[in-house]
């Protein structure tokens, strides 16, 4: 039996060529990652080594590191998510399962997005005047990480929201059937069904937040220092947090400054370590995402 059926389909050529554009968009995009990453390393492999890892950049000691500027970026990233990822999850819970249609849905729907459009540098100067000036943080990685958890809030709030859309609206009706009120059904089932989309918010968040470096000049800083360590361990962790309010510069502030100061050598070593950190995070997330998905 022939004709177009669902077994056997006749091919059309527009079709053909519509898969064709489509395949080679795919290829496209991959071949540009793989060349970006292809060239930073084939620039910066040289610079790679143990002692490029684990010392700073001294003048004194004419030594060249990117360890401080490592645990600052480190220290960014755990900031700024323990800061955005509640507020933007319970935002999202709060318009998809909470909130009625109506004017203050439509004018938070309306901020959420105002702020995704705002350039980083506006970001900056807000977060130089509010967080450094009127809250006394000044250049500090904690004022930093406020201002950048402004900046990623918009797409962990959308994110989260169309994650929680997904869930089926049989889970809602059988949960509360059952008897359950409306916080343990969305805290036992709504948020564990939707939580490989959240982290897909997560993910893209974490690459604003490493490849961010204009809103952390006006509130970071670009400090490259090391906790100074020793002694007892409640020594040691008052030493750690105290870090926070100190500056610190990234290390995409470290790969600017390199550039801007003629040492591509060291700019494209750091932006090797930049493009590991950003594969390791997305590759964990990934298996994080993978494993609730098979729960």
């Amino acid at each position: 039996m022939t004709g177009d059926t669902l077994y056997h389909k006749k091919k059309r050529p527009l079709e053909a060529l519509l898969l064709g554009a489509v395949y080679g968009a795919a290829s496209v995009s991959v071949l540009l990652l793989c060349g970006v990453i292809g060239y930073v390393f084939a620039k910066g492999a040289g610079t790679l080594s143990w002692s490029f890892l684990t010392t700073v950049t001294s003048a004194l000691k004419q030594t060249v590191g990117i360890a401080g500027n490592l645990v600052n970026t480190l220290y960014i990233i755990v900031l700024t998510l323990l800061a955005a990822t509640p507020i933007g999850v319970g935002a999202a819970i709060y318009l998809n399962e909470y909130a009625k249609p109506g004017r203050l849905v439509r004018l938070i729907e309306f901020t959420t997005e105002t702020l995704s459009g705002i350039p980083s540098v506006l970001f900056g100067l807000f977060g130089m005047v509010f967080f450094g000036e009127v809250l006394g943080l000044g250049y500090s990685l904690l004022s930093g990480a406020f201002t950048l958890t402004l900046m990623v809030l918009p797409l962990i709030v959308r994110n989260a929201q169309e994650a929680l859309r997904t869930v089926p609206d049989s889970y809602r009706s059988g949960a509360l059937g059952m008897g359950a009120s409306r916080w343990h059904m969305i805290r036992t089932i709504l948020l564990p069904s939707a939580i490989p989309g959240i982290l897909t918010g997560i993910i893209l968040a974490v690459g604003r937040i490493v490849g961010e470096s204009a809103a952390l000049l006006f509130t970071a800083g670009s400090a490259r220092l090391l906790p100074r360590l020793g002694g007892g361990l409640l020594e040691n962790v008052k030493k750690l947090g105290g870090k926070a309010l100190e500056s610190g510069g990234t290390l995409t502030i470290e790969l600017y400054l390199q550039m801007q100061n003629g040492k591509y050598d060291v700019a494209f070593g750091a932006g090797c370590v930049l493009i590991v950190i950003v594969l390791c995070i997305n590759l964990w997330m990934k298996l994080l995402a993978g494993r609730w998905k098979t729960r």
